[in-house]
């Protein structure tokens, strides 16, 4: 019995103590920005875009797309669906002098993805003819007015799709004001940063050590009691 009674207290500590190591191992929930993401085809495969459509000067015969979902970061973005080449999209276009046709992909995404309350329309495709020096937000606005961009100048609604929200963050259903960046948005996903990550915080550590030191304490005392 006096056995028994010496083990309850280590048992305990033990016991607080796997919570602990559970809770500092368990992964961060990811989080998700929802967004428009620019993509350039390059071939037959779509790349995501190193820079934003008004800074981008697509060449004649270009492809660019744009997609509407949830994602982590530039890695995990989804890409337009559809495979629709330059020559198809453009093929009711004529080429003129002075000109230049820039094909477009507008994926405004699946249910899953829309904000609450609204129904994303059909993916299209629409073949802009613009000025040599027009960029890609350019031809955008030719076809698939009306845009909507924040103070910061990241693209918000296309087509007035979706009518409200910016780039919010989402995360286990849950959505809150945090914006990403204007050009980048996948740089604000906190990936690369210490608030971000998914490892245990230092609190967590700090409350392990305590009750690993708590249970080397008990486990001395109960060996006492049995000698």
């Amino acid at each position: 019995m006096t056995r028994v009674r010496a083990l309850g207290p280590v048992l305990a500590v033990l016991g607080a103590l796997a919570v602990l190591l559970g809770a500092a191992v368990a992964p961060a929930q990811a989080a998700g920005y929802r967004y428009w993401s620019f993509w350039e085809r390059d071939g037959g495969a779509w790349t995501y875009a190193t820079m934003g459509p008004s800074q981008t000067t697509p060449s004649d015969g270009a492809v660019q797309g744009f997609r509407f979902a949830v994602s982590a970061d530039s890695k995990d973005a989804t890409q337009p669906r559809g495979a629709t080449g330059f020559d198809t999209i453009c093929a009711g276009t004529p080429a003129k002098d002075g000109a230049k046709r820039v094909a477009l992909v507008i994926d405004f995404g699946t249910v899953a993805d829309a904000p609450g309350g609204e129904t994303p329309p059909k993916p299209r495709t629409a073949c802009a003819r613009v000025d040599e020096d027009a960029t890609t937000a350019d031809a955008l606005a030719l076809v698939a007015k009306p845009l909507r961009y924040d103070s910061n100048a990241l693209l918000c609604a296309i087509s007035g799709y979706p009518r409200t929200g910016c780039g919010e963050q989402v995360a286990g259903g849950g959505t809150d004001t945090a914006s990403p960046a204007a050009t980048e948005p996948s740089d604000a996903s906190g990936s690369g940063g210490s608030s971000g990550s998914g490892g245990p915080s230092v609190g967590v550590i700090a409350g392990v050590a305590i009750v690993a030191a708590l249970g080397v304490g008990a486990i001395w005392q109960a060996k006492r009691r049995r000698h």
